[in-house]
C-alpha cells in the first residue's frame, strides 16, 4: 500500500543526456493555465502550492513550455520554486506560437526558436536551460535550420542538451544526425501506444522518452475493467496504476503526470511505490493499445 508521503525517488533514477541525473516520476506544468492553456490558473496559489508539493516529494524533473499561457506555468515556476536547488532539472519547449485559447502553430524558424529561448531563460530566471526540445517540427522549415539553431545555442552555453516532442524514428535519426538528442516527448500512455517503434528506438540509443499524457487510460479504468481490477487488488487508484506501468515499462521512461491540485500530485507522486507483479505488468502490456 503506498501512501501520499511516498517520495519521487521510489520511482528510481535516469540521466538525461548521461550527466543530468533526476527521479524518473516527474511533473509537467500544462495544466497550471486557464482553459484551453491559455492565461492565468483559477486559483494561481494552489498552482504555486502543487508546485512547492512535489518539489517536497522529491521531484526534480519537471517540464513545462513557452505556450503554456504563454509562459503563465513559466512564471509560476519561478514564483514558486526560485532560487532553484541545485538537483533540479527543467525542461521546457519551443516551437509552437499561440493566438488565443486551444490555437497552437508550428514556428520553427530559427530567429523565432531563438527568441523564446531567451524568453525562457527570462522568465524561468536561468542562466541555462538544461533541456531544450523543439516543440513540434515545422513542415515549413528545413529540420537542419530548427535543430541547427538549437545546436548554435547549445554551443553558445544557453542550453545544455536538445530534445524532440511528438516525432517519428525517422524524424528523431533525421535530428540525431545534426546534433546529438537528449530525449523525445511523445503521446504515450496505456491505452495509447502509437509511439511504441519511437520508445523502443529511444531505449536502444539511451534517449529519455518524457510520454505526454500518461494518466489517459479511457475505457480501460471504467469499473470491472483490467485496470480497475489490478488498481483494488493493490490497494491504489487505476492512474496510480498507469503510472506504475509506464515505470516498469522502460528504464528510460519518464512520465511527467500534470495537475492543478496538491492532493491529486501526492497521489500521483505515491504511484512512484508501486511495483506491479510480472503477471499483472504482462496482462496490463497486453491491452489494446
Amino acid at each position: 500500500m503506498t501512501t501520499p508521503q511516498q517520495t519521487a525517488a521510489a520511482s528510481g533514477t535516469y540521466a538525461i543526456g548521461a550527466d543530468l541525473q533526476v527521479n524518473r516520476l516527474g511533473y509537467g506544468t500544462m495544466q497550471l493555465t486557464g482553459p484551453g492553456v491559455w492565461g492565468d490558473p483559477k486559483d494561481p496559489e494552489e498552482a504555486v502550492r502543487v508546485l512547492r508539493r512535489a518539489a517536497e516529494l522529491g521531484v526534480n524533473f519537471i517540464d513545462t513550455a513557452d505556450a503554456y499561457g504563454p509562459f503563465t506555468a513559466d512564471l509560476l515556476l519561478r514564483k514558486a520554486l526560485h532560487p532553484y536547488k541545485n538537483d533540479l532539472v527543467i525542461a521546457t519547449k519551443a516551437g509552437f506560437t499561440r493566438s488565443g485559447p486551444g490555437d497552437w502553430r508550428a514556428v520553427g524558424r530559427p530567429e523565432y526558436l531563438r527568441q523564446q529561448t531567451e524568453l525562457s531563460l527570462r522568465h524561468l530566471g536561468l542562466e541555462r536551460i538544461d533541456l531544450m526540445q523543439l516543440h513540434r517540427i515545422d513542415p515549413k522549415v528545413p529540420l537542419e535550420e530548427q535543430i541547427g539553431e538549437l545546436a548554435l545555442l547549445q554551443q553558445e552555453g544557453k542550453i545544455r542538451h536538445i530534445g524532440l516532442s511528438q516525432v517519428s524514428v525517422e524524424e528523431l535519426k533525421a535530428a540525431g544526425a545534426i546534433a546529438k538528442i537528449a530525449s523525445v516527448q511523445n503521446l504515450y500512455n496505456l491505452s495509447k501506444r502509437d509511439s511504441e517503434d519511437v520508445l523502443n528506438y529511444a531505449e536502444a540509443n539511451d534517449i529519455a522518452f518524457i510520454p505526454w499524457f500518461p494518466l489517459a487510460t479511457g475505457a480501460l479504468a471504467k469499473e470491472g475493467g483490467p485496470l480497475d481490477a489490478i488498481a483494488k487488488k493493490n490497494n491504489a487508484q487505476p492512474s496510480q496504476i498507469a503510472l506504475a506501468w509506464l515505470l516498469q515499462r522502460s528504464p528510460v521512461m519518464l512520465p511527467i503526470p500534470g495537475t492543478s491540485s496538491v492532493a491529486h500530485v501526492e497521489e500521483n507522486i505515491a504511484a512512484a511505490g508501486i511495483t506491479l507483479s510480472g503477471e499483472d505488468f504482462a496482462a496490463l502490456s497486453a491491452l489494446a493499445g
